[in-house]
């Protein structure tokens, strides 16, 4: 199945220029990290995302749950008010949200605990 993610960039530039936001905005409103929408949004790295994500981001712009998924396999958006096709899609997406969001959190956690221990090694050398 072919995915075209130059149209879902425009899509979202569409739908974010009709709203008035910036790129921050969306990512806070949708809770997606800023680089990803960025990625999306330009179209600079096409890279398999969580259905969780374009879920996200169709929900914060007031659009259907499934509207970019649908743009991204050339499939006519559902209208906002129309119900989600498997409910149980959605859940299961949700639950790859928190899996992808808590793989984020690890890995700044551990660049932390990596920065840390350079900071006490500086100090303890310079005793």
């Amino acid at each position: 199945m072919s995915e075209d993610w130059a149209a879902v960039a425009k899509a979202i530039n569409q739908r974010v220029n009709e709203l008035g936001w910036r790129q921050r905005e969306l990512a806070e409103r949708s809770h997606v990290s800023q680089a990803i929408v960025r990625e999306i949004q330009h179209h600079v790295v096409e890279r398999r995302r969580s259905p969780r994500t374009l879920e996200s981001l169709s929900t914060a712009m007031g659009l259907h749950p499934q509207h970019l998924e649908a743009v991204l396999h050339g499939r006519k958006p559902p209208e906002p008010s129309e119900p989600v096709a498997d409910p149980t899609d959605t859940l299961w997406s949700r639950l790859d949200g928190l899996e992808d969001r808590l793989t984020e959190i690890t890995e700044r956690l551990d660049d932390l605990k990596s920065g840390l221990a350079t900071v006490l090694d500086h100090v303890r050398d310079r005793r």
